[in-house]
């Protein structure tokens, strides 16, 4: 008689254990095991249980480990997260079984043991085929589905509840998602603002609804969201840091003169010197023109397409010294300077801010953070089984993010969602997402090369450059040392299949096939699969926290990101006055609207995971747990380096400290 010993691990979330009994069958190269019960994993009294499994004869190389949930229990059925099962064989061997998946009654899952492999190193014919198995059954779990022309593909579900369990939230995720959801609603329906078309009686009652957040960075926004020199800082950090870039010739159609700027270039330089010296910079929101707008109280509004110039100040201080609302310069759409009367300075700032914040909103945030890691996460998920080394990396990096993106497919787009609160209704926002699409190219979102694009390797008091190449740099080591162990030779990069699929799904469902973009169909070598999957980690953590962690401070104040203007552009100087600024900007109803949509984007759970972070084991092999924490000695002392630098500044950026960001787009 030989002794198998197993320890199982439940969840360490609420409601993870189970009053039914677990079944456990070992799967051995020279045989299997008797179905073997190993009794409750009661939630209130037991995360753990040891086990022995008896057999006539040694198994051999133990390959698999089938465990099953009762189908006959008669209390009331509750799921069941088995975390791991460790096995003791009798030949003295110590074998990680990571599982991490809810189990309901009836149901089963085959267990791979810890060390990942790639296809071609599965040798025996059982491996072989569970591994086939595997994925025929994920496929079938996770489909594509068109959502809408020019847009990516999206998993085949309109509901949660629609998907497996195990990529959903959890019970503490989603009750305390539900109680903020609740409690905002309430809490703006008691200020009065749920149902009132009223415009705002004064910026101070403003203030008043600004409860949401506090932060210092917050709170100085809000008192100098008029400056000059706070424009600027929100446009290399906060408000749309991947708009900006350095001005090497004028557009034709923004034709700003000498004259008009010459008064705010500080070094006696013309323009044109500036423009030499690197010192100009500009923000071209093109892609916003022409997009069809709702219609408020039988008024069309507009929305925008404005170009900025900004000039760096001797002093470091990144300043707007132009704007012109307008693509095409005409009598009507005059290029406003910071010369010009206070009012009408503070409305083509507003009109730019308005334009902005849309562009943030829809493409910055929900498209290129969240549907393009869905496409990630989607494709993980059909074509790479669970042994295989890049589903254990990058499945941390998949969480919750197929539940928040149906809940916001759901909530914000289209007509009827929270987005058309904005001057945009449904058809809008989906041409300014194909435009946006048709425009995302692979350096795109590859950090390094996007800002050496943009020309922004040398801008000082670009804290979103500094951190965010940190971030890159430490991920990038950290993808290299686990992806380098697990495809030393480029030619396992090229034979597996797998991994071929994996890219190639992203490509055709997520990037829609377009070539022209630049984003890989395939991996030739190493070096091309570790840049891509340090993108594809990076976008769906520090990528997406940029865009959402600034959304308390950026929203938190109504008039430093504007969704909705109610009145038209200024078409003429000198016809404005201070008290055409609260009409212009969002009624009390829209105001609300952000601030609910706001709140609910950036809340954060008590289950939240920060970069890095890796609760559940997936990986046994030494030598990447070394890796793993290696990497998370990299980021603390990222964040060591970025709480020692905002102490020394009078705005704290803080966005970007790993222990702020999110392992996934969670939220």
């Amino acid at each position: 008689m030989e002794s198998y010993t197993l320890e199982v691990t439940a969840g360490a979330m609420m409601f993870s254990g189970t009053l039914d009994s677990v079944y456990v069958t070992l799967i051995g190269s020279e045989g299997m095991s008797d179905r073997t019960q190993l009794g409750p994993l009661e939630e209130k009294n037991q995360k753990e249980g040891t086990f022995t499994v008896v057999t006539l004869l040694s198994l051999g190389c133990l390959l698999l480990l089938k465990v099953e949930k009762d189908p006959h229990h008669e209390d009331v059925e509750k799921d069941w997260f088995c975390s791991k099962i460790r096995v003791w064989t009798p030949e003295g061997d110590h074998l990680l079984f990571p599982c991490y998946t809810w189990l309901s009654r009836g149901e089963h899952v085959v267990l791979r043991q810890g060390t990942a492999t790639k296809a071609l190193e599965d040798q025996h014919p059982r491996l072989k085929e569970q591994r086939r198995s595997e994925l025929a059954v994920q496929k079938s779990l996770y489909k594509w589905e068109r959502f809408a022309d020019g847009y990516p593909s999206i998993i085949n579900a309109q509901d949660p509840r629609n998907v497996p369990v195990n990529i959903r939230f959890s019970f503490t995720k989603l009750s305390q998602f539900l109680q903020i959801v609740g409690s905002t609603k309430m809490q703006l329906k008691m200020k009065g603002l749920l149902n009132s078309t009223d415009s705002w009686e004064s910026f101070e009652a403003m203030k008043n609804i600004s409860w949401f957040s506090k932060s210092a960075i917050g709170e100085y926004m809000a008192d100098n969201w008029k400056s000059d020199e706070m424009l600027g800082f929100q446009f290399l950090n906060i408000y749309s840091p991947l708009v900006i870039r350095r001005c090497v010739a004028l557009p034709s159609n923004f034709p700003v003169t000498e004259e008009m700027v010459k008064p705010f270039l500080a070094r006696g330089r013309s323009l044109a010197e500036e423009i030499d010296s690197g010192n100009i910079f500009i923000v071209d929101l093109r892609v916003t023109d022409g997009l069809p707008t709702q219609v408020l109280d039988g008024q069309k509004l507009v929305l925008s397409a404005p170009l900025c110039l900004f000039y760096l100040h001797p002093e470091n201080k990144m300043l707007p010294i132009a704007i012109q609302l307008g693509q095409q310069p005409s009598a009507t759409n005059p290029i406003f300077l910071p010369s010009d009367s206070e009012s009408d300075w503070l409305l083509a700032k507003t009109f730019f801010r308005h334009a902005a914040i849309i562009y943030s909103a829809i493409v910055g945030h929900f498209l290129d953070a969240h549907q393009v890691s869905e496409s990630f996460a989607i494709s993980t998920l059909r074509n790479l089984p669970r042994v295989h080394p890049l589903h254990k990396l990058l499945m941390p990096h998949h969480r919750y993010t197929l539940h928040i993106n149906i809940l916001g497919r759901a909530t914000l787009l289209g007509d009827e969602g929270l987005f058309a609160n904005s001057s945009l209704g449904g058809e809008g926002q989906f041409q300014l997402m194909r435009r946006a699409m048709a425009q995302n190219t692979y350096t795109t979102f590859c950090l390094p090369d996007n800002l050496a694009a943009r020309g922004l390797m040398d801008v000082p008091d670009f804290y979103f450059r500094d951190d965010g190449l940190r971030l890159w740099s430490s991920i990038h080591r950290f993808v290299q040392a686990v992806v380098g162990y697990y495809y030393p030779l480029d030619s396992e990069v090229s034979s597996d299949s797998e991994l071929q699929q994996w890219i190639n799904e992203i490509f055709h469902y997520g990037f829609l096939g377009n070539a022209s973009l630049g984003f890989p169909s395939s991996f030739k070598t190493t070096a091309e699969l570790i840049k891509f999957v340090t993108m594809v980690i990076y976008r769906s953590s520090a990528g997406h926290a940029m865009v959402s962690n600034t959304q308390a401070d950026l929203f938190g104040w109504i008039p430093n990101a504007p969704t909705l203007l109610h009145r038209p552009p200024p078409t003429a100087k000198g016809h404005s006055s201070m008290k055409d600024i609260l009409p212009t900007l969002p009624n009390k109803f829209i105001s609300s609207s952000s601030l609910f949509a706001m709140r609910y984007q950036s809340f954060r759970s008590d289950d939240f995971v920060s970069l890095g972070s890796y609760p559940n084991q997936r990986f046994e092999e030494p030598a990447v747990l070394q890796m793993i924490k290696d990497f998370q000695e990299d980021l603390s002392a990222i964040s060591d380096d970025i709480v020692k630098r905002n102490m020394q500044l009078k705005l704290p950026y803080n966005y970007l400290n790993p222990v702020e960001i999110e392992n996934s787009v969670a939220v």
